[in-house]
């Protein structure tokens, strides 16, 4: 009985305690007015309280109300379609990218095409300029007359022939002689390694691994030419000799060559141009003007220039046997007493920037290379511009890329000596080609 009296009482006095507020002794009307205030402050912080609440709810509802809204299966179907929007897009650039990889590739093949079949010009004869002095670099190493130059695929190095015998190496960049094949004399043959008489031309493949007289593009197949009117073959490769080819009648004065399996020759007195089709063991015959042909440059697999000693300068087609267009009097100089040497002036060195517009000649002791630009169709032949120079050019070659020309200078004419200018030095003269608003 007491156990349960005693229990009873803890829970009154826990609910009392409970229920209880805090009791404020106050009397008379200054206990009212704090009251007063006391139930407004109250008042205050609450409603302060459910306005805070409030707007935090609003927050926290707009925050989340796009997550809340949206189901599992909506979510992964808008993953989806980003994931597809991103694939298309990828896709597009992809095949942009693809499109002009197969325009350039379309390209690339039409312009190897147009090559091998002979049809390609691009015209870039009209962009040039004519250079200054300051643009004319001048290198000296041969004693005697320089005969034949050739610039290395990768315009880093100079190769020159002369009259001393020697051949000379020389560094295009800095212009200083890196090597020379020192010449010897007749009789030496047995003893010395060099030459022992004029060098008269030098050519060199694409890959720049050989010297040699005019070897066939993208090959190590050697063609030369002689005064004993035959034309060799060679397998540089192997050191092998492959055959000789008879046809000229007269001392061989120029051969050239390009990408197709044959030669072009021109053979000096007897007024031919001949083109050996190594392949179907066959040659073509071109006709020329009464004359010494001297030298001879293909433009393509389908045209080549040519120039004699009667100062005519000709264009050829290979559907032709005869020239399309001839230049008369095309290096129409003065000598040194200022008496015109039209006669004298024979056209000694030519040379093309391979498939374009652009050809240039040298007109023995007339003091100038001239520039030509090849009219359209290959029916005209328009001058450029001159570049001064003293002496007899006996070579001229481009640079593959069409920035520089080199030319050969010495006292002498490259076959003879029938003239001299002892003015002039026996050197290279390396010529930067300046474009308009380059």
């Amino acid at each position: 009985m007491p156990f349960f009296i005693k229990s009873k009482g803890k829970k009154q006095s826990k609910s009392k305690t409970k229920n209880q507020r805090p009791q404020v002794s106050l009397s008379g009307a200054a206990s009212k007015q704090k009251r007063r205030k006391l139930r407004l402050q109250n008042e205050e912080i609450s409603s302060e309280s459910e306005i805070e609440s409030d707007e935090g709810g609003k927050r926290t509802e707009l925050e989340f109300s796009s997550d809340e809204d949206e189901t599992a299966p909506e979510k992964k179907l808008r993953l989806a379609k980003e994931y597809l929007a991103n694939l298309e897009q990828e896709e597009a650039e992809k095949r942009e990218e693809d499109d002009i990889h197969r325009d350039i590739i379309s390209h690339r093949l039409k312009q190897d095409l147009l090559e091998q079949t002979g049809k390609l010009q691009k015209c870039v004869a009209d962009n040039y300029e004519q250079p200054s002095l300051d643009d004319i670099t001048v290198l000296r190493g041969h004693q005697l007359t320089v005969t034949c130059i050739v610039i290395s695929p990768d315009k880093r190095h100079v190769f020159s022939g002369s009259k001393d015998c020697s051949i000379i190496k020389w560094d295009a960049t800095e212009g200083r002689r890196l090597h020379t094949i020192q010449g010897g004399r007749k009789g030496m043959e047995d003893t010395h390694t060099g030459h022992t008489d004029h060098v008269l031309c030098l050519a060199m493949p694409t890959d720049g691994k050989f010297l040699g007289l005019a070897f066939r593009m993208g090959s190590h197949q050697l063609f030369s030419a002689s005064h004993d009117r035959s034309v060799k073959i060679w397998n540089v490769d192997e050191l092998a000799y492959i055959e000789t080819l008879f046809g000229h009648s007269d001392a061989i004065t120029g051969i050239d060559s390009l990408i197709r399996d044959r030669a072009i020759t021109s053979g000096g007195r007897d007024g031919s141009i001949r083109i050996w089709k190594v392949v179907d063991e066959s040659q073509l015959v071109f006709n020329g003007d009464p004359g010494s042909i001297d030298c001879i440059a293909f433009i393509n697999e389908s045209n080549f220039i040519s120039g004699a000693d009667n100062n005519s300068l000709s264009l050829w087609s290979m559907m032709k046997k005869r020239p399309t267009v001839t230049v008369r009097n095309a290096h129409a100089g003065r000598d040194q007493n200022g008496n015109s040497s039209i006669g004298t002036n024979w056209i000694t060195a030519v040379a093309a920037l391979h498939n374009t517009d652009l050809v240039a000649s040298a007109g023995s002791k007339d003091g100038c290379i001239k520039l030509w630009k090849v009219a359209k169709n290959y029916t005209a032949l328009q001058p450029l511009f001159s570049i001064p120079m003293d002496g007899f050019v006996n070579s001229l070659h481009f640079s593959v890329d069409g920035q520089s020309l080199v030319a050969g200078v010495g006292q002498e004419h490259k076959l003879g000596r029938w003239w001299r200018i002892k003015e002039a030095k026996n050197g290279i003269r390396m010529i930067k080609l300046r474009k308009k608003n380059c």
